[in-house]
Formats: C-alpha cells, sequence, structure tokens
C-alpha cells in the first residue's frame, strides 16, 4: 500500500516530464519505509531443551552370540552444546541473521560385555555416515576403565562393567532435526567355550585380496564420470557410505582381534606362458574412463599405456592393477592401525583359459639348453619382465616409509625348474640377485621372502 500510495505521489509531483524520475524516487522512498518497519536481524528457532530417546529404566541389555543388529539405550548425556551462527541473507550487505546449531555427548548401551565390536550404525533407520563423528566403543570387559570424558564431565563416573557401551563426542545434531538420533548397533560375539581359545584368537596373520581392482585399496571417496553430470563410484559400494577398505578392516579387527599382520597383494598382469615372450604388465580394466581426484597410474604408466584386461561374458575378467596412490593409502592405513605390513607382489595370468602362474615355463624341447637360460633371462630383465614389478612395488614400499615385509616372488614353479646348459636352474640364480636388489631398496629391517607352491617342496625329477 505504502509503494502505491509514495509512487503514486511522485510521479504527480514530477509532473510529465519527470514521471518516471518522481516513480523512481517514491518507490525508493518506499522502500526504505518498509525496510524501517523490518527487524534489523533475523533469528532462527532455539531448543529449550533436549529429548533423549531410548532411554528407559530398567530396559533389558540384549545379549548377542555371532552377529546381531540391536537398539541401545541411553545410559548418559552431558548438556547439549549452543552455537550461534551469525550470517547475512543476499550477500555483504543483506539482513543479517542469527541461527543455531546443537551439538550433544552421549553415552549408549549396546549390548552385555564382552562383545567383538561394533560393525555399522543405523540413525533413525539409515547407515550413520560416521565421516568427522567421534565415538569410542567399551567392549564390556570386567576390567574396563570408566570412559574419560563421562570422568571430566561428571568428575566421577561408573565403568559400566560387563556392559558394551559407546560414547559420542559432540555428535552434530542438525542431519538429524536437532535432536538425538533413534539408533541401532551391528553387534559382534564370537561364541566362547570356558577354557578354550577359538580360531580367532588364533590367527596372528592375513592375506588381504583381492589384489586386483584399480581403487580398490583406496581410503577416500574415488569417483568416475558416467556423463556430464554423473559419477559412480569406484572405492565404496557399501551401506555405510565409507571407503571398503576402511569398513573391511574395521570388521577384521572386530572379528579377529589377534591379528598383527596384514600381506598386502598387489596384482599385474601376465601375458604368456612361454617365459621367453611372457610381459607382467599393470592393467586397466577399461582405456576410456575418467576419475576423481586422481587418475589411475601405475610404475609411471598411464591408462593409455597399460595393459587392457581381456573380457569375460562382456566383462572385465580381471580388476584392474591398483593404482600406486592407492597402495600407499593402504599402507598407511594399515600402518596407522598398528598392524604390520607385508607387501606381495602378484601375477595374474591373462591369457586363454586364465591358467595358473605356475604353468609359466620355456618353450618346448628348450629345456637343459642355452635357449631357456636366454628365455628364463628375458622373463626377468626383459622391458617389462619380473624384475621391474618387483623393483618398483619395492621402491612403493621404501616411499611409504617401509614395510615390515616384502614378496620378491610367488609359485613359479615351471620357471625355477627350467635348466640352462650344464643342469643349473637360472631362475634361482636371478630370484637370488633379485632379492639382493630389493633389500637394497626396502633396507635391512625388511623380511623378504618368496612364496612357494607346496608342490615345490617335493624333489624335482626329470626324465631325460
Amino acid at each position: 500500500m505504502a509503494q502505491m500510495i509514495l509512487s503514486s505521489v511522485g510521479a504527480a509531483i514530477g509532473g510529465p516530464l519527470g514521471a518516471v524520475a518522481g516513480a523512481t524516487l517514491g518507490a525508493m522512498a518506499d522502500q526504505a519505509l518498509v525496510s524501517a518497519l523490518s527487524p534489523a536481524r533475523q533469528i532462527g528457532p532455539r531448543i529449550p531443551e533436549l529429548r533423549l530417546t531410548g532411554a528407559a529404566e530398567g530396559a533389558a541389555i540384549p545379549c548377542v552370540f555371532g552377529r546381531a543388529r540391536v537398539g541401545g539405550q541411553v545410559i548418559w548425556a552431558a548438556r547439549f552444546r549452543e552455537k550461534r551462527v551469525e550470517g547475512r541473507v543476499g550477500g555483504s550487505k543483506g539482513q543479517k541473521t542469527t541461527a543455531y546449531a546443537y551439538s550433544l555427548s552421549f553415552a549408549v548401551a549396546v549390548a552385555e560385555g564382552p562383545i567383538d565390536g561394533v560393525g555399522r550404525i543405523w540413525a533413525d533407520g539409515k547407515v550413520m555416515d560416521m565421516t568427522g563423528v567421534t565415538m569410542r566403543l567399551h567392549r564390556g570387559t570386567e576390567d574396563q576403565l570408566p570412559d574419560p570424558l563421562i570422568v571430566a564431565v561428571q568428575g566421577d563416573a561408573p565403568a559400566y562393567r560387563g556392559v558394551a557401551y559407546v560414547v559420542f563426542e559432540d555428535l552434530p545434531l542438525e542431519p538429524y532435526g536437532n535432536r538425538p538420533p533413534q539408533l541401532s548397533f551391528e553387534v559382534f560375539r564370537r561364541p566362547r567355550v570356558p577354557g578354550t581359545v577359538g580360531l580367532e584368537e588364533r590367527l596372528k596373520g592375513v592375506c588381504l585380496i583381492p589384489g586386483a581392482g584399480e581403487f580398490v585399496y583406496a581410503t577416500q571417496a574415488v569417483l568416475r564420470r558416467e556423463g556430464l553430470t554423473r559419477t559412480a563410484s569406484e572405492s565404496i559400494h557399501n551401506g555405510e557410505g565409507r571407503p571398503d577398505l576402511v569398513v573391511a578392516l574395521d570388521q577384521l579387527q572386530a572379528q579377529l582381534p589377534a591379528v598383527e599382520e596384514v600381506t598386502l597383494v598387489v596384482s599385474w598382469f601376465g601375458t604368456d606362458l612361454r617365459c621367453g615372450q611372457c610381459q607382467i604388465k599393470p592393467g586397466v580394466e577399461h582405456l576410456a574412463k575418467e576419475t576423481l581426484p586422481f587418475s589411475w597410474s601405475v610404475a609411471g604408466v598411464d591408462r593409455a599405456g597399460a595393459h587392457v584386461v581381456s573380457l569375460k561374458d562382456g566383462a572385465p575378467a580381471y580388476g584392474g592393477t591398483p593404482a600406486d596412490a592407492v597402495v600407499l593409502q593402504a599402507i598407511a592405513e594399515l600402518k596407522r592401525r598398528g598392524l604390520r605390513v607385508v607387501l606381495y607382489p602378484f601375477i595374474l595370468m591373462d591369457t586363454p583359459t586364465y591358467p595358473w602362474r605356475g604353468r609359466i615355463t620355456c618353450a618346448a624341447g628348450a629345456d637343459g639348453t642355452a635357449a631357456a637360460a636366454t628365455q628364463v633371462n628375458a622373463f626377468f630383465d626383459g622391458e617389462w619382465g619380473l624384475r621391474r614389478m618387483v623393483l618398483h612395488q619395492a621402491a612403493l614400499a621404501a616411499q611409504a616409509g617401509g614395510v615390515d615385509g616384502f614378496v620378491i616372488g610367488s609359485e613359479l614353479r615351471g620357471v625355477t625348474t627350467v635348466r640352462g646348459a650344464g643342469g643349473a636352474y637360472p631362475a634361482v640364480t636371478k630370484l637370488k640377485a633379485l632379492a639382493a636388489e630389493v633389500r637394497a631398496v626396502v633396507g635391512p629391517a625388511t623380511r623378504l621372502g618368496y612364496a612357494a607352491d607346496w608342490s615345490k617342496y617335493f624333489a624335482v625329477s626329470y626324465c631325460d
């Protein structure tokens, strides 16, 4: 109404020639009046109190055997924290705004202890994104200590011995409508027989596979472009929204708590069973693939220069070679968890029928001749020989700050039983020389080994 009146007055005062200018001045005056009537700052809603859900007096505590999804009971909560957020609407000269963000520290009893660990967590029925969330798990042992946060807030606190519980520290509540979410937990607990030690408590080391997959060992989100605006994940294929490797290692340590050492398998691809013609190259699943935030690269070779994995039933027969960048990420993550790392260069044969690499050997009729030694030497020292793969991965180990163990080869039964002239075994000589080169790269603290096939523990017999 005011704008209409003042604009009309301005037009009348301005006369025919100044009607446009008068109307504009009237509109500006009206805008100033309207702004004067509006509040100087827009203040968002505040929450007077937070109500905790899932806290019932005398509620039963679940007892899990195996793996189960259970709801929790809140057993402690601090006062919620309120953070004032200042801003403006419409740029630096717009109306000032004040909003409020809330976070809460609280503890949730999960199950009767002791448990082995917690897997996925659901918040309001959806898998919870744990990125940036600070959560501590107390497994419910009879000797567990009070949580340090509860002690810091309360001054004194029970240890809740025999009860497995988790403590969330300053959990942001905005994603849940500024209220604590309804939580449920995937709980792991192995059956225990008094006086016995189960297999899970005995296992000290595991082998981490698949060993193939361009970004399978990434500890961050890696995306591939599938169009102008669409992307798909290369490293996250689970309901938690976290990298597959991180989820897998969490499950490993929850279910096999005695594991101390992980052998990390990294595969390149063999192209021929004839050792003189065999190339061992890093491979990719597709030549045309654009990925973010970094591109695939191994040993200085980009996607265009890599071996392209063959197709089986219209799909790649293998995942590609893990990119150097994600191998370094995997080694760092394993070390961060306090696990020893053994790096294992591995050959996958990408030839018809996908044979075992132990079948790589010299050409028919060459065994026992100088030609056999020449072919074996080509297998090790060619442009894409075994030596190049092994030394490159040894360099990655050194770049990662070192590893605890390194495997220089595995199950090369056919090659290592080939004889040169005079009955010597040229592959054995080459492996010894390769071990010395790797030692110079990785240093004296790293254990070196060769992974033999079981059949190599017997004598080699020849029918000449």
